[in-house]
């Protein structure tokens, strides 16, 4: 393992969001020396399909297929899996062209693509536990290919994505390396596609948003490839937000609006009439008071801490003997634990509505994601039997949907911050933002995220360093719903309107 720290391990239960973390043994990354793995041949399956959306029906093509991705004396070293979908009733050469991904690291792709975006897509509970299977597989109506053509990406090591040949996990299971595996992989997808005309959009989840900031700028710096849109949902740009690092508080501050909104769901403070401006309220607090507060450490004085924590359990629900005792500092396990201990409950980490049981009242932390265990195993199954039984690909593998990825390194092969700091690519975005002016970064947040919690992305983008002029290119939606969203069919709605939003205003920058 190349972890500088023990927040590192911390920062990977983090971030396996938007891919509960479960699921089956992934490929080891080290080999023996001089060991080189088999090299199948390009895989592709196509078959054509069609759905109705909104009263219209739309013929597309599915393609599960492989690609090879090589080192740089072009040998094979992995071989990637992607589904992509196009319609066909279009002409495809202008038509915008949406690459979509989720994160981890190790993640599949299963989510965006059974979840929210693929033109099938598996119901799951999106308050409680799913029962096991059998489960249905529907049309989606949140389903993009009306408006855009999609691919669907599994990087090495998630999904049927595999290292091949001479290569090694550690060549793609970092932060530069992935991103340089999936620049070779678009820049070949679309050179095969004849799509180089296609306006083009990253549309990524949880690391997912932190690999699209890395990705677009190499894909425009190294490829030429200029992007017109990247859309970020359950986005981290900046791991210090997420960390609460011993000695930096950061974390405390953003996580608040997030604590108090679930605290306020969950009945432990009376829900408020007006939610937006009590969160507006809850945050302007966070930045204040509380900020101030923490920033003075021990020489703050007595009324000012005292008041403070009273305010504190005015909005978070916890006792003020609690919070004096974590010194004013919770942190999202220990809360997601504290909120309903006396009902024998968890929250979630994912979507603070969901509740599981636990038969450790003196647990510190919380043991485990309810959401997570409510939902993989239903998206689990949908994934092996659709791309095999729908979609025609044929293979004996697992499909991998988490975990997929060990020894990630989060140190930047360009001097960019990694550890032994934390992990910041929001200076990757920027300079894509200034290099192409037109790229417009549109960010989804559930307001019950308490792995990347939207107040956070709202620092971090205020945050950047920008030009005046290049700030309108961002915009925050919100959702009253956790990490993916997309469960609750209401706001893949309000999801899928947000990302035609970003495809139609990005379309109509054209030259004149």
């Amino acid at each position: 393992m190349r972890f500088k720290s023990p927040l590192c391990a911390l920062l990977l239960f983090v971030l396996v969001a938007g891919a509960p973390a479960f699921a089956q043994a992934p490929q080891r990354g080290g080999k023996s020396e001089g060991e080189e793995r088999p090299i199948p041949a390009e895989q592709m399956a196509v078959t054509e399909h069609s759905i109705v959306l909104d009263g219209v029906t739309i013929p597309y093509e599915a393609t599960a297929a492989t690609m090879h991705l090589v080192n740089d004396d072009g040998d094979a070293i992995g071989s990637l899996y992607y589904t992509a979908y196009r319609r066909t009733d279009v002409d495809s050469e202008t038509r915008p062209l949406t690459f979509i991904f989720n994160g981890g690291p190790g993640s599949a792709s299963v989510w965006l693509h059974m979840g929210a975006f693929g033109p099938k897509r598996v119901p799951v509970n999106d308050n409680g536990h799913t029962p096991p299977p059998p489960y249905d597989l529907v049309d989606n109506q949140g389903s993009l290919i009306d408006v855009a053509d999609m691919v669907f990406i599994d990087p090495i090591g998630t999904g049927f994505s595999r290292v091949v040949g001479k290569g090694d996990g550690t060549d793609f299971w970092g932060i530069d390396e992935d991103a340089s595996s999936l620049t070779q992989f678009i820049t070949q997808y679309v050179t095969r596609n004849q799509r180089w005309n296609s306006p083009k959009f990253l549309l990524g989840e949880s690391y997912g948003t932190t690999r699209s900031a890395v990705l677009v700028n190499q894909l425009q710096n190294r490829a030429g490839m200029h992007f017109s849109g990247v859309s970020l949902i359950s986005a981290v740009l900046d791991f210090e937000t997420l960390l609460f690092a011993p000695g930096h508080d950061t974390s405390y501050i953003v996580y608040l609006p997030s604590y108090a909104i679930t605290a306020a769901y969950h009945n432990a403070v009376p829900w408020p009439d007006d939610l937006e401006a009590w969160l507006d309220e809850v945050s302007e607090f966070a930045l204040g008071d509380y900020a101030h507060v923490l920033a003075m450490g021990a020489s703050a004085p007595a009324d000012q801490r005292a008041a403070v924590r009273t305010k504190l359990a005015e909005y978070t629900g916890l006792s003020e003997e609690y919070l004096e005792r974590g010194n004013l500092r919770v942190n999202a396990s220990q809360f997601r634990a504290e909120l309903q201990r006396t009902s024998g409950m968890v929250a979630s980490r994912l979507d603070a509505r969901y509740n599981g049981f636990t038969n450790d009242l003196m647990s510190e932390n919380a043991q485990y994601d309810p959401q997570s265990t409510a939902i993989s195993g239903a998206y689990t199954a949908a994934a092996n039997r659709y791309l095999r039984e729908d979609l025609g690909f044929e293979t004996t593998e697992n499909y991998v949907t988490g975990g997929g990825a060990r020894g990630w390194n989060w140190n930047r092969a360009n001097g960019g911050r990694g550890w032994q700091g934390s992990t910041y690519v929001a200076g990757d975005l920027e300079q894509a933002m200034i290099r192409n002016p037109s790229l417009i970064v549109q960010v989804e947040n559930g307001y019950y995220d308490l792995a990347t919690p939207y107040f956070a992305m709202q620092w971090t983008t205020d945050h950047m360093n920008l030009p005046a002029e290049l700030r309108g290119n961002i915009r925050h939606n919100y959702y009253e719903a956790g990490h993916m969203m997309y469960v609750q069919e209401d706001e893949l709605m309000n999801l899928k309107r947000n990302i035609e939003d970003l495809i139609d205003t990005a379309a109509a920058r054209r030259v004149e």
